[in-house]
């Protein structure tokens, strides 16, 4: 598995205890997010299974083909252009692999966004609050990202709003 934006790798060692064959790739761009996965990683008793890379998810090194599933939780909206990653995902997913990525959802008004920012982060600072306000307001919209798995070649039924705050695409390489 290739997890891109793997942050501090909780979703890799989840993986890893539900699946005893399971090994990730996990990948961040972010050396002190990779710094607290692998003191994660290595709490859990996964450094055998679980292997980090400093990587760019819009530059993948990886070859063609190489992973049977890729995924990606909350990278998407620090993406200028999205695209290049989710593209990128698809060339090194295998034929007949999973991609499995899911993010922020834009709402459609100002108010949402306010009443979001209340709900889930409300007892949080004020600097909290506001990183979580700018991820709202940087993600993409349902048609944005419909738009671009679509350009992708993928059905835009492979994308659903799952929560108030968040879009999923998952789909089969083809």
């Amino acid at each position: 598995v290739l997890d891109l934006g793997t942050g501090t790798a909780q979703l890799p060692i989840e993986l890893c205890r539900q699946h005893s064959e399971c090994r990730v790739m996990a990948v961040d761009l972010s050396i002190h997010m990779l710094e607290l996965a692998r003191y994660n990683i290595e709490l859990a008793g996964l450094t055998e299974r679980i292997q980090l890379d400093h990587v760019d998810a819009k530059q993948l090194p990886y070859e063609a083909d190489g992973f049977p599933l890729v995924m990606s939780n909350s990278i998407v909206h620090h993406i200028p252009d999205p695209l290049t990653v989710l593209r990128d995902a698809i060339r090194v997913t295998r034929q007949g692999g999973t991609l499995f990525f899911r993010d922020l959802l834009r709402p459609n008004d100002d108010q949402t966004v306010l009443d979001l920012v209340e709900t889930y982060a409300g007892q949080e600072d004020a600097h909290a609050q506001q990183m979580f306000e700018d991820s709202l307001r940087a993600a993409l919209s349902m048609d944005e990202i419909c738009e671009i798995v679509s350009s992708l070649g993928f059905s835009t039924s492979t994308v659903a709003a799952t929560s108030d705050r968040h879009w999923t695409w998952s789909a089969t390489h083809h």
